[in-house]
């Protein structure tokens, strides 16, 4: 196990997110938000709290260290997070009046909704899943650590369009049907399998630096190499269908609900009642 080192930049980071958002629902809250309803719920501020962590989490030792210098299964589970975990969260956690401040009314809001389409979102976060395992550019972020954080920003920022479009909290981004997001989180569970099937089923090791580190565990490049594409497919896939598993069991519990209830011989009796013709 590498030997623990602080890395403030994330630190700074995790800080900066925790204070922003202190700030923006304790002082722009009661001037911003609706009136008559929560500035930011309990389940909101939980989940914000939780993408700090998880981003915190993947980017401090021991993950950031691993994934740096030793096990390129180490990388893959730090994009699992910063793609699947961290922006779902974020967004979950920022109340609806937040996110119409931040874009406004002009040309943000309108390269957002743009981006936010759901083909265009899909096919972004997709070639940043694509060029984040591509050799050349996992050799170089991993041997130029300044490159390391700014690809992990790319891979959060496109996760938060492809998420946007399935838990944002604003009508004007968020233009699915319900069936039609489980639909569109179907099809993003099968895309990744393409990269990860090359990753699991390669005969020899596809990135020269993973190849070359230091042994600290007894896996091979190889081997190595194939946890990783597993863990894409296996963890990637298990995360998203866990979300379209209760997106449909809302979605069943709402359409139930809008049924109308059976009629019984109990309620026919009441309406003759109502009317007075019972005898």
């Amino acid at each position: 196990m590498p030997a623990w080192s602080p890395h403030p930049l994330i630190w700074v980071t995790a800080a900066s997110l925790l204070f922003g958002y202190v700030w923006a629902v304790t002082v722009l809250g009661p001037r911003r938000a609706p009136a008559g309803r929560p500035i930011a719920t309990n389940g909101q501020k939980a989940a914000f709290l939780l993408g700090v962590l998880a981003l915190w989490a993947g980017e401090e030792w021991p993950l950031h260290e691993l994934a740096e210098q030793y096990l390129f299964s180490a990388h893959m589970v730090q994009h699992i997070i910063f793609a699947f975990v961290v922006p779902p969260l974020l967004l979950l956690g920022t109340p609806a009046w937040l996110i119409r401040m931040l874009l406004g009314t002009g040309a943000r809001f309108r390269v957002a909704r743009f981006l936010t389409k759901p083909l265009i979102a899909m096919l972004l976060f997709n070639a940043s899943i694509v060029a984040m395992h591509w050799p050349p550019i996992v050799n170089m972020q991993s041997e130029i650590p300044a490159f390391h954080l700014p690809f992990h920003g790319v891979l959060i920022g496109t996760g938060l369009l492809m998420w946007s479009v399935v838990v944002a909290p604003l009508p004007e981004l968020n233009r699915l049907s319900d069936p039609a997001k489980m639909l569109y989180l179907f099809l993003q569970s099968i895309i990744p399998t393409v990269p990860s099937s090359f990753l699991t089923f390669a005969s020899n090791p596809m990135y020269d630096f993973y190849a070359n580190a230091p042994r600290i565990w007894p896996l091979s490049p190889a081997t190595d190499q194939m946890i990783a594409g597993l863990i894409m497919k296996i963890v990637g896939g298990l995360l998203l269908w866990t979300v379209i598993a209760v997106m449909f069991f809302r979605w069943n519990a709402k359409e139930e609900a809008r049924k109308d209830p059976e009629v019984t011989w109990d309620d026919f009796e009441r309406e003759l009642e109502a009317w007075d013709m019972r005898k």
